[in-house]
Protein backbone atom coordinates (compact mmCIF):
# COMPACT_ATOMS: atom_id res chain seq x y z
CA UNK A 1 0.00 0.00 0.00
CA UNK A 2 1.33 3.49 -0.75
CA UNK A 3 0.44 5.28 2.45
CA UNK A 4 2.76 8.09 1.09
CA UNK A 5 0.23 9.32 -1.84
CA UNK A 6 -2.57 8.53 0.50
CA UNK A 7 -1.06 10.81 3.25
CA UNK A 8 -0.25 13.43 0.60
CA UNK A 9 -3.78 13.51 -0.70
CA UNK A 10 -5.17 13.46 3.01
CA UNK A 11 -2.73 16.96 3.58
CA UNK A 12 -3.87 18.14 0.38
CA UNK A 13 -8.04 18.10 1.65
CA UNK A 14 -7.13 20.21 4.65
CA UNK A 15 -4.73 22.78 2.88
CA UNK A 16 -7.79 23.35 0.20
CA UNK A 17 -10.07 23.36 3.29
CA UNK A 18 -7.85 26.05 5.21
CA UNK A 19 -7.55 28.30 2.25
CA UNK A 20 -11.35 28.62 1.61
CA UNK A 21 -11.60 29.63 5.05
CA UNK A 22 -9.06 32.19 4.76
CA UNK A 23 -10.67 33.11 2.05
CA UNK A 24 -13.57 33.26 3.47
CA UNK A 25 -12.29 35.20 6.63
CA UNK A 26 -10.72 37.93 4.53
CA UNK A 27 -13.95 38.34 2.48
CA UNK A 28 -15.72 38.96 6.05
CA UNK A 29 -18.23 36.05 4.71
CA UNK A 30 -17.19 33.25 7.34
CA UNK A 31 -20.04 34.27 9.88
CA UNK A 32 -22.36 34.34 7.33
CA UNK A 33 -24.10 31.36 7.94
CA UNK A 34 -22.78 28.45 6.17
CA UNK A 35 -21.27 29.08 3.35
CA UNK A 36 -22.46 27.23 -0.03
CA UNK A 37 -18.79 26.98 -1.23
CA UNK A 38 -17.57 25.47 1.67
CA UNK A 39 -20.05 23.12 2.17
CA UNK A 40 -19.64 21.77 -1.19
CA UNK A 41 -16.08 20.87 -0.07
CA UNK A 42 -16.50 19.38 3.13
CA UNK A 43 -18.87 16.82 1.44
CA UNK A 44 -16.19 16.72 -1.30
CA UNK A 45 -13.64 16.11 0.97
CA UNK A 46 -15.55 13.99 2.96
CA UNK A 47 -16.51 11.43 0.34
CA UNK A 48 -12.71 10.95 -0.64
CA UNK A 49 -11.47 10.40 2.72
CA UNK A 50 -14.16 7.86 3.44
CA UNK A 51 -13.12 6.20 0.04
CA UNK A 52 -10.16 6.04 1.96
CA UNK A 53 -10.81 4.58 4.80
CA UNK A 54 -12.58 1.75 2.76
CA UNK A 55 -9.47 1.23 1.94
CA UNK A 56 -6.42 1.23 4.46
CA UNK A 57 -8.76 1.58 7.60
CA UNK A 58 -8.30 4.70 9.84
CA UNK A 59 -5.49 6.75 8.94
CA UNK A 60 -3.34 6.51 11.95
CA UNK A 61 0.15 8.33 12.84
CA UNK A 62 2.06 4.56 12.05
CA UNK A 63 0.55 4.41 8.30
CA UNK A 64 0.76 7.92 7.42
CA UNK A 65 2.26 9.97 9.90
CA UNK A 66 1.33 12.62 12.12
CA UNK A 67 0.71 15.79 9.89
CA UNK A 68 -1.98 13.42 7.78
CA UNK A 69 -3.35 11.83 10.72
CA UNK A 70 -4.02 15.66 12.21
CA UNK A 71 -5.71 16.32 8.92
CA UNK A 72 -7.86 13.42 8.79
CA UNK A 73 -9.51 14.79 11.82
CA UNK A 74 -9.95 18.36 10.53
CA UNK A 75 -12.07 17.01 7.19
CA UNK A 76 -13.96 14.74 9.39
CA UNK A 77 -14.53 17.96 12.11
CA UNK A 78 -15.77 19.56 9.08
CA UNK A 79 -17.95 16.87 7.37
CA UNK A 80 -21.20 18.17 9.23
CA UNK A 81 -23.82 17.35 6.47
CA UNK A 82 -22.40 13.51 7.01
CA UNK A 83 -23.41 12.48 10.56
CA UNK A 84 -23.31 8.72 10.24
CA UNK A 85 -19.88 9.35 8.67
CA UNK A 86 -19.00 11.47 11.72
CA UNK A 87 -19.72 8.69 13.95
CA UNK A 88 -18.43 6.51 12.20
CA UNK A 89 -15.14 7.85 12.28
CA UNK A 90 -15.42 8.55 15.96
CA UNK A 91 -15.47 5.23 16.88
CA UNK A 92 -12.56 4.57 14.48
CA UNK A 93 -10.44 7.42 16.15
CA UNK A 94 -11.26 6.23 19.65
CA UNK A 95 -9.90 2.78 19.00
CA UNK A 96 -6.51 4.74 17.23
CA UNK A 97 -5.79 7.07 20.12
CA UNK A 98 -6.09 3.72 22.65
CA UNK A 99 -3.38 2.46 20.32
CA UNK A 100 -1.78 5.68 20.98
CA UNK A 101 -1.89 6.17 17.02
CA UNK A 102 -3.69 9.11 17.27
CA UNK A 103 -3.93 12.68 19.37
CA UNK A 104 -6.44 12.61 22.07
CA UNK A 105 -7.24 16.17 21.71
CA UNK A 106 -9.18 15.06 18.49
CA UNK A 107 -10.90 12.68 19.72
CA UNK A 108 -12.19 15.20 22.23
CA UNK A 109 -13.24 17.82 19.36
CA UNK A 110 -15.18 15.10 17.40
CA UNK A 111 -17.06 13.92 20.43
CA UNK A 112 -18.29 17.11 21.64
CA UNK A 113 -19.11 18.46 17.87
CA UNK A 114 -21.17 15.29 17.62
CA UNK A 115 -22.79 16.36 20.82
CA UNK A 116 -23.37 19.46 20.05
CA UNK A 117 -25.05 18.84 16.64
CA UNK A 118 -26.92 16.56 18.70
CA UNK A 119 -28.03 18.82 21.23
CA UNK A 120 -26.53 17.30 24.19
CA UNK A 121 -24.11 18.17 26.97
CA UNK A 122 -20.39 18.30 25.56
CA UNK A 123 -17.22 16.54 27.61
CA UNK A 124 -14.83 18.94 27.15
CA UNK A 125 -16.51 22.38 26.20
CA UNK A 126 -14.73 22.80 22.80
CA UNK A 127 -17.30 23.64 20.66
CA UNK A 128 -18.84 27.31 20.70
CA UNK A 129 -21.72 29.68 19.23
CA UNK A 130 -22.76 32.90 19.53
CA UNK A 131 -24.98 33.53 22.07
CA UNK A 132 -27.36 35.95 22.77
CA UNK A 133 -25.49 38.58 24.25
CA UNK A 134 -23.42 38.81 21.23
CA UNK A 135 -20.26 36.83 22.64
CA UNK A 136 -18.79 33.36 21.26
CA UNK A 137 -20.01 30.71 24.20
CA UNK A 138 -19.37 27.17 24.58
CA UNK A 139 -22.36 25.03 23.97
CA UNK A 140 -23.99 23.42 25.98
CA UNK A 141 -21.35 21.21 28.95
CA UNK A 142 -22.51 19.02 31.42
CA UNK A 143 -20.32 20.66 34.56
CA UNK A 144 -17.94 22.78 34.32
CA UNK A 145 -15.54 21.06 37.33
CA UNK A 146 -16.01 17.80 35.21
CA UNK A 147 -15.09 19.37 32.03
CA UNK A 148 -12.01 21.22 33.22
CA UNK A 149 -10.79 18.16 35.16
CA UNK A 150 -11.14 16.19 31.49
CA UNK A 151 -9.99 19.07 29.79
CA UNK A 152 -6.75 18.99 31.86
CA UNK A 153 -6.25 15.18 31.45
CA UNK A 154 -5.22 15.76 27.55
CA UNK A 155 -3.60 18.46 28.04
CA UNK A 156 -6.26 21.60 27.76
CA UNK A 157 -6.11 24.91 28.86
CA UNK A 158 -9.18 25.68 31.07
CA UNK A 159 -12.44 26.35 29.54
CA UNK A 160 -12.50 29.63 31.06
CA UNK A 161 -9.01 29.91 29.73
CA UNK A 162 -10.05 29.18 26.20
CA UNK A 163 -12.98 31.32 25.64
CA UNK A 164 -11.02 34.30 26.26
CA UNK A 165 -8.71 32.84 23.71
CA UNK A 166 -11.70 32.05 21.31
CA UNK A 167 -13.45 35.00 21.69
CA UNK A 168 -9.94 37.12 20.85
CA UNK A 169 -9.69 35.30 17.69
CA UNK A 170 -13.41 36.32 16.35
CA UNK A 171 -12.43 39.46 17.37
CA UNK A 172 -8.79 39.69 15.02
CA UNK A 173 -10.68 37.80 12.17
CA UNK A 174 -13.32 40.44 12.56
CA UNK A 175 -16.03 37.90 13.09
CA UNK A 176 -19.28 39.20 13.77
CA UNK A 177 -22.36 37.84 15.71
CA UNK A 178 -25.80 37.27 13.87
CA UNK A 179 -27.33 40.99 13.49
CA UNK A 180 -30.89 39.40 14.65
CA UNK A 181 -30.42 36.90 16.99
CA UNK A 182 -34.05 36.01 17.53
CA UNK A 183 -34.35 35.29 13.76
CA UNK A 184 -31.30 33.16 13.62
CA UNK A 185 -32.77 31.21 16.56
CA UNK A 186 -36.35 31.29 14.26
CA UNK A 187 -33.96 29.83 11.71
CA UNK A 188 -32.52 27.14 13.38
CA UNK A 189 -35.66 25.52 14.16
CA UNK A 190 -36.97 25.70 11.28
CA UNK A 191 -33.70 24.30 9.72
CA UNK A 192 -34.49 21.26 12.39
CA UNK A 193 -38.00 20.52 11.01
CA UNK A 194 -37.02 20.46 7.78
CA UNK A 195 -33.97 18.00 8.71
CA UNK A 196 -36.21 15.96 10.77
CA UNK A 197 -38.87 15.30 8.13
CA UNK A 198 -35.95 15.18 5.14
CA UNK A 199 -33.25 12.97 7.00
CA UNK A 200 -34.03 11.63 10.23
CA UNK A 201 -29.87 11.00 10.79
CA UNK A 202 -29.14 14.42 9.65
CA UNK A 203 -27.33 16.74 12.57
CA UNK A 204 -30.56 19.00 13.53
CA UNK A 205 -28.63 22.33 13.57
CA UNK A 206 -25.63 21.90 10.72
CA UNK A 207 -26.22 24.41 8.59
CA UNK A 208 -26.08 27.12 11.14
CA UNK A 209 -23.89 25.95 14.18
CA UNK A 210 -20.50 28.12 14.44
CA UNK A 211 -18.25 25.45 15.83
CA UNK A 212 -15.04 28.18 16.83
CA UNK A 213 -12.67 26.31 19.04
CA UNK A 214 -10.47 25.46 15.55
CA UNK A 215 -12.74 25.39 13.08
Amino acid sequence: MDYKSIAEKIIELKNTDLTLRDKLVQSGQLSEGYNEEMKKLHNKNAEILNDIIDTIGYPTIDKVGKEANEATWLVIQHSIEQPEFMKKCAELLEIAVSENNADPNNLAYLTDRIAAFEEKPQLYGTQFDWDENGKLSPNHFDNLTKVNERRKSIGLNTLEEQTEIIRRQAKNENQLPPKDFEKRKQEIEQWKKMSDGRNKNQFNRNEYLKAKEID
